[in-house]
């Protein structure tokens, strides 16, 4: 039976992930702590939309919150992407085969026609 807590995180993870104003905060946050006040300057919705999405991003604890006097700070917290990325991980392996073996019929392809095109100007 899977573990209840990790399914709902790794769920929480996807929803917050599937906006794409939130995976841009998440980006900002890449580079350190930010307060919320510099995060909602960076996008051209409201200040209270900032607010929601920080909200949803703290609920699904890709982010952290740290309050500094009457500022908040928010950080990134990479441990649900863990669960995103295992995930993604067998459909990166299936792409990474996918392509090779595409690569090499292109490459095969290629070097066909460059067969090809050699014996025709030889004649």
């Amino acid at each position: 039976m899977r573990n209840r807590r990790a399914t709902y995180l790794a769920d929480t993870a996807f929803s917050a992930l599937a906006d794409p104003t939130r995976r841009a905060v998440l980006d900002l946050l890449r580079q350190g702590s930010l307060p919320a006040g510099r995060i909602a300057q960076s996008f051209p919705v409201s200040r209270p939309a900032v607010s929601k999405h920080l909200g949803l991003l703290r609920r699904a604890h890709l982010v952290q919150e740290h309050r500094q006097g009457r500022r908040r700070l928010y950080r990134l917290n990479p441990g649900p992407l863990r669960a995103v990325d295992s995930w993604l991980s067998h459909y990166r392996r299936f792409w990474q085969a996918s392509l090779t073996s595409l690569k090499t019929f292109v490459e095969a392809e290629d070097a066909r026609r460059s067969l090809s095109t050699n014996r025709k100007k030889k004649k």
